[in-house]
């Protein structure tokens, strides 16, 4: 993996020439005057684009810089105060990140990092409903600079639609630098900082976004991948209490459990033990007290190297911001109980399932090998899902994959996608409205432009829809066309429209359906009764669908979960498990 530089110039936004936009006209826009906003610990001066009619305020930090005695520790408030103005112009630094969309954007690195950006249409008015992006990449990788992240586009839709928000951005460290975890870890109490770093961010909304016409009675926190899983996490930090942070929650493709419980202190110790040798802390007294004195460019060797091989970043039960397993505390209610839309994409398991697979006994291999299933899981696994290529991933794939992709190519996509999102969103959903919490689900049933038949709708590829990023800002720095152009863009178009204008609706009444200013079928909310998704279709109008596709594996991944959890267990026999609700 590639080194990065420490101290390089921040990029500009890019916003595109070619789109136009319309905006309530409540006070004259035609002067060029930089925004300003007084926070709490001083005044911001920001940048206004006319050609959108927005002010960004980007870069400002929410914490003290994570660096010398606050690396690897929890975040601190900001406790700088100045008089005068601060300049709020351009993208402060992403966090270390070790991936294609740190290096590829051009966006710069730095230890001191945690910052966020705010974006509102000028004249918009005040008490605005605010939408706070938390990336995704794997909490290894990306940042709020991330040109596919633009918020411009949204912004501009819902003050199109006379439902106007403020949007938030923000950046919070990654791999081990924010997920670091072990015995001397969970002994300081400086577990998961990533995910506390989100709080913070959080709480300076709280306190500073009246200042940029937001209103922090009405907060709704969006991720995607893992930043959906962020948000996941914050549904249940510290045993779902409610902190009064944000009234609703948007995850796409990320869920607050998984198929696999949660790393202990055991599974880090090898991770552990190569860190502390190679920064020559083996003999410390105090780990972290010396890993804080190591530069930080051999810090970033080191992290950025074989010896975090196996690390598991993520949530882990450390007593304090997670109390207890995932699916416990969804079964028992135990979450803040808000507005939550969820969904993902119908093709995950392309992106996320092994190729090359040629045999049902290769199928039961890998699963044994890869996902720790004993034999009967996996048995009864091949059995819910057959070797039969019309029912498998991706639909619009049709007949059986040749020797590229292996002769079970979509039995196993088919499986995957399931373990990783599919089931997971079902089984969360599910709690979800048992335990009386509104849900809304999706389902995204486009190829975008660029991803081949093979793909389908793969992971990720919803975003720029939602982001209404009809230019594809970003995309071809990571080596891909413009999601929304070739020859079914005006589709697509439609499509990106729908999303955007259904989760603005949300951002602003907790419902997908109000005031989009296009014609919708109606998003039904989720209910134990009838389980419904909507469905966001290229070819045909988006609709709503049961959701009952796959059931009977999906179902027995939901047991999956529920057994897993908590237990040292690898399948429903050796777990004990026989509910079948």
């Amino acid at each position: 993996m590639p080194s990065f530089s420490l101290s390089l110039l921040l990029p500009l936004l890019v916003a595109s020439p070619t789109l136009s936009s319309v905006f309530p006209r409540q006070y004259n826009t035609t002067s060029q005057t930089p925004p300003t906003a007084q926070t709490k610990n001083g005044t911001y001066v920001g940048r206004y684009a006319s050609r959108w009619n927005t002010d960004y305020f980007l870069g400002m930090p929410y914490a003290q810089p994570p660096v010398g005695d606050l690396r690897f520790h929890t975040p601190m408030p900001l406790e700088t105060y100045w008089n005068g103005s601060r300049n709020a112009t351009e993208y402060g630094p992403e966090c270390f990140g070790y991936g294609r969309d740190t290096w590829s954007q051009g966006n710069y690195v730095s230890e001191d990092c945690l910052t966020l950006n705010v974006v509102r249409s000028r004249g918009s008015g005040d008490r605005l409903p605010v939408l706070v992006w938390i990336h995704g990449g794997g909490l290894v990788m990306g940042g709020s600079a991330d040109h596919r992240y633009n918020q411009t586009f949204m912004v501009q839709q819902s003050a199109e639609a006379g439902m106007p928000i403020v949007a938030v951005s923000i950046n919070y460290r990654l791999s081990s630098w924010g997920f670091l975890y072990g015995k001397e870890i969970q002994d300081s109490g400086n577990t998961m900082n990533g995910l506390r770093d989100q709080r913070l961010a959080l709480q300076w909304v709280q306190d500073n976004i009246a200042a940029f016409g937001g209103d922090p009675g009405r907060v709704t926190i969006q991720g995607e991948s893992s930043g959906g899983t962020s948000v996941g996490a914050q549904l249940l930090a510290y045993d779902g209490r409610d902190d009064g942070l944000f009234s609703g929650a948007i995850a796409e493709s990320g869920n607050p459990v998984g198929l696999n419980p949660y790393p202990t202190v055991e599974d880090w110790a090898p991770v552990i033990a190569n860190i502390s040798r190679e920064t020559g802390c083996s003999n410390a007294t105090n780990l972290l007290t010396c890993l804080r004195a190591v530069p930080t460019e051999k810090m970033n060797d080191v992290i950025n190297s074989t010896a975090t091989s196996g690390a598991a970043y993520g949530p882990v039960i450390d007593g304090d911001f997670i109390v207890d397993d995932a699916a416990t505390q969804l079964q028992q209610g135990r979450f803040v109980s808000v507005p939550y839309l969820l969904g993902c994409n119908s093709d995950e398991g392309t992106g996320f399932g092994p190729q090359q697979i040629n045999s049902t006994q290769e199928v039961l291999d890998v699963l044994q090998e890869e996902e720790g299933f004993d034999m009967a899981t996996a048995q009864d696994l091949a059995i819910l899902y057959p070797d039969i290529p019309e029912i498998g991933v991706p639909a619009s794939y049709p007949g059986r994959p040749n020797g590229t992709f292996g002769s079970r190519y979509k039995r196993t996509s088919a499986m995957f996608g399931d373990f990783s999102m599919h089931g997971p969103r079902r089984w969360t959903a599910m709690q979800w409205v048992k335990n009386g919490a509104q849900a809304y689900t999706y389902r995204f049933n486009v190829v975008v432009n660029g991803v081949p038949w093979t793909s389908g709708a793969v992971h990720f590829q919803e975003v720029a829809f939602v982001f209404y990023n009809t230019m594809g800002l970003g995309y071809p720095q990571n080596g891909n066309p413009n999601p929304l152009g070739g020859p079914q863009r005006e589709k697509y178009l439609e499509v990106s429209k729908l999303m955007s204008r259904m989760w603005i609706s949300f951002v602003n009444f907790g419902n997908p359906n109000k005031q989009l200013g296009v014609e919708a079928e109606t998003w039904p909310a989720y209910s134990q009764q009838q389980p419904q998704n909507f469905v966001f279709e290229q070819n045909i109008t988006s609709h709503a669908e049961p959701d009952y596709y796959r059931a009977e594996g999906i179902h027995y991944i939901g047991e999956l979960i529920a057994a897993r959890h908590g237990r040292n267990c690898s399948g429903l026999e050796a777990c004990g498990y026989n509910n079948t609700d």
